[in-house]
């Protein structure tokens, strides 16, 4: 979005026929409708910001669920936005350290500052981005004084009077159109001055779950956090946001339901063991937070190879924290052989998980030429020096560790 079609949607015409459109899912719907409208007399730019922000609301639904048909949205700021849910357990956080003014630095579109604002938090929201700062207006002026938008740079953000920061370093592109958060130097701002920052006052960083911890110093607490079995982002606490004793944790979202696991530090692994009744696959947060010892204890599991993060066990005990699979079998490896087992019975639908090998899953499951009524997981892994193929059916969690 440039600033002529921001200029233009920005107005009581171009947002009620935003608000007009029916939903835009595909590039066929998005031909359609720049058709009509351009035919029904309205400019190009108009035409350009009503249909990019249409097919944006409806990709935002998975993020914000209603209220994205109320938002406007970059592509990048999209994106970057953390999800309504972990907004708001984020928000938690500062309003249970006793924090009422948090400056959010780097705001984006707004999505975190709405989970500061509906928990009764005034916020000072900074970003870089010209066109990125309006739209993040424009999604905060419900909360009318409660919420400021400015439009500057971190690091020249007055802090006076500001209990506590929230911080999403990244690089935007030109256009808005994607982030990247590859080198630390390259984001905006810098991650030195990022934990400086938060050295000096109770800071919440929002970084990509996959950053080296080698950069994670040793005096914050590290939260991995994943949604819906996505590993989405890791967040470390410093101050007053940190908790007492804890540098390690994973929080682990599905739906509105929330389940954490906390440590001191990395937790050690448990031994080895041969395959057992069941396979367990640890969620990604906990993988990235080094505390899968901790699951496989409560599960009274092992490792079932000290080098890859499944799990076995013969007790049929399931966590919130791993995917639970019940044996069925041990297959033959070799494409012909694997393939002439599954058709045997009947598997027809096959959902392949593969860690410690380089297999392409859609490749190998066109290779074994499925068929038949049945469905199941297959496992393909590295035990040792051994190529292994389990399979496996899924157990399903109980409701209430759903």
């Amino acid at each position: 979005m440039d600033v002529a079609e921001l200029t233009a949607l920005l107005t009581p015409e171009g947002l009620r026929l935003l608000d007009s459109l029916d939903p835009i899912d595909s590039t066929a719907d998005v031909a359609a409708a720049v058709t009509r409208l351009r035919k029904d007399g309205h400019s190009p730019d108009l035409v350009s910001a009503v249909v990019g922000q249409a097919r944006l609301r409806q990709r935002a639904e998975a993020k914000f669920g209603e209220f994205a048909q109320r938002m406007l949205f970059t592509r990048a700021g999209l994106e970057q936005a953390t999800r309504l849910v972990v907004a708001a357990k984020h928000a938690g956080r500062f309003r249970d350290a006793g924090v009422e003014t948090v400056a959010d630095l780097g705001c984006g579109i707004g999505g975190d500052a709405l989970g500061f604002a509906a928990l009764g938090l005034h916020v000072e929201a900074v970003d870089a981005d010209e066109i990125t700062a309006a739209i993040a207006a424009y999604n905060l002026a419900p909360f009318g004084d409660q919420v400021s938008v400015r439009h500057g740079r971190a690091e020249d953000a007055d802090l006076a009077g500001v209990d506590a920061v929230w911080l999403d370093p990244a690089r935007r592109t030109a256009g808005h159109k994607e982030t990247s958060r590859t080198r630390p130097e390259d984001w905006s701002p810098s991650l030195d001055w990022a934990l400086d920052l938060a050295s000096r006052i109770p800071t919440g960083i929002k970084l990509g779950p996959a950053i080296d911890r080698d950069l994670i110093p040793d005096d914050v607490e590290a939260q991995w956090v994943s949604a819906d079995g996505s590993t989405i982002e890791l967040v470390l606490w410093s101050g007053t946001l940190a908790r007492e004793g804890v540098r390690r944790a994973a929080l682990v979202i599905r739906d509105d339901t929330a389940h954490e696991l906390t440590a001191a530090a990395d937790a050690p692994d448990e031994p080895v063991r041969a395959l057992g009744a069941y396979l367990h696959e640890p969620d990604g947060a906990v993988i990235r937070a080094r505390l899968i010892g901790e699951v496989a204890r409560s599960l009274d599991a092992g490792m079932l190879d000290e080098h890859i993060a499944y799990l076995t066990s013969d007790a049929a005990l399931t966590s919130p924290f791993v995917s639970t699979f019940r044996v069925v079998d041990e297959l033959p490896t070799a494409t012909k052989e694997l393939s002439r087992a599954l058709r045997d019975r009947g598997v027809g639908r096959l959902e392949i998980k593969k860690r410690g090998v380089d297999i392409d899953p859609a490749a190998y499951r066109t290779a074994l030429k499925l068929r038949g009524p049945e469905e199941a997981t297959l496992f393909v892994t590295r035990v040792g020096s051994r190529r292994r193929a389990i399979l496996a059916e899924r157990v399903r969690r109980p409701a209430s560790a759903a």
